[in-house]
């Protein structure tokens, strides 16, 4: 799928099947200038419109480069938990943090810059999905609410929980963790390591003392999420695994960092992570 990931993008190295296809951009390849160069994708930024519809029009040809037209579907992300599921007709831009599609030439995406896009798919194909997933939509839930909707597509009748003490029910879900803000540049207050410990008191083991600020803690974002999938059942988890080269905040080349660079250069652009079937 290497011909789907043009400039630096990334083509998700998952076990996908073939019929399903995922990019997920970077900050290079588009027509912004500073603080937004080059590919914003933020609709929602103070960017020239003008240029993130020529940003957006590079992407849609990479997601048609394979002969068939996709539909990206946006959302208005709000940190939130709520999942959309989505068709070739529904409108852009309602508020959610996740959409999932059974609909061929459909494409769920996540904008993210800091915050973690997780694609997943199940094993045939039948069902894909997109999730922004910063730390408040981690700890609310919207991984597991996004997971309710496999286990609907096969008849499984199961209350998810975010953490708990009975063993999971094995879901037959593929997920790709896709770039975010790595664990040595994440700084967070109490509150947050609250929110994740009060409810599982392993997930204290993704929490480490900032080594600058006293009662601040250094937060593992990509190893709360996978500790999330894994509970909810999903066995193979794919992408983002905490190494540096995964960090947006650290890959100032490659990748968007609202942390790092909104207060310091007044803005910051968005990437987008796609995941689309065809029939």
């Amino acid at each position: 799928m290497s011909h789907l990931a043009p400039h630096d993008w990334i083509a998700p190295d998952w076990p996908a099947p073939p019929h399903v296809h995922a990019l997920c951009t970077t900050r290079n390849g588009g027509v912004s200038a500073a603080p937004y160069g080059s590919l914003n994708l933020g609709l929602a930024t103070a960017d020239e419109a003008a240029a993130v519809a020529a940003n957006w029009a590079q992407v849609q040809a990479a997601l048609d480069a394979h002969g068939r037209a996709v539909r990206p579907v946006l959302l208005h992300q709000v940190h939130g938990t709520d999942v959309l599921e989505v068709d070739e007709a529904t409108p852009q831009r309602q508020r959610a943090d996740a959409s999932t599609t059974r609909e061929p030439g459909v494409a769920c995406v996540a904008m993210a810059a800091d915050c973690l896009p997780v694609l997943l798919t199940d094993s045939a194909g039948t069902r894909v999905a997109a999730a922004h997933a910063g730390w408040r939509g981690l700890a609310g839930g919207v991984l597991e609410a996004v997971l309710e909707h496999f286990r609907a597509s096969v008849g499984a009748n199961h209350t998810h929980h975010a953490i708990n003490n009975v063993a999971p029910w094995p879901l037959d879900v593929i997920a790709w963790i896709g770039p975010g803000i790595g664990a040595d540049s994440f700084e967070v207050g109490p509150e947050v390591r609250r929110a994740f410990v009060g409810a599982d008191a392993g997930a204290a083991a993704h929490f480490r003392p900032s080594p600058v600020a006293r009662g601040k803690w250094l937060a593992d974002l990509a190893g709360l999420a996978r500790r999330r999938l894994h509970a909810a059942g999903v066995r193979s988890i794919h992408g983002n695994d905490g190494s540096p080269q995964w960090c947006t905040f650290g890959e100032v080349s490659r990748f968007f960092s609202h942390r790092r660079d909104n207060a310091a250069l007044g803005g910051t652009g968005r990437m987008a992570a796609l995941v689309w079937r065809n029939p």
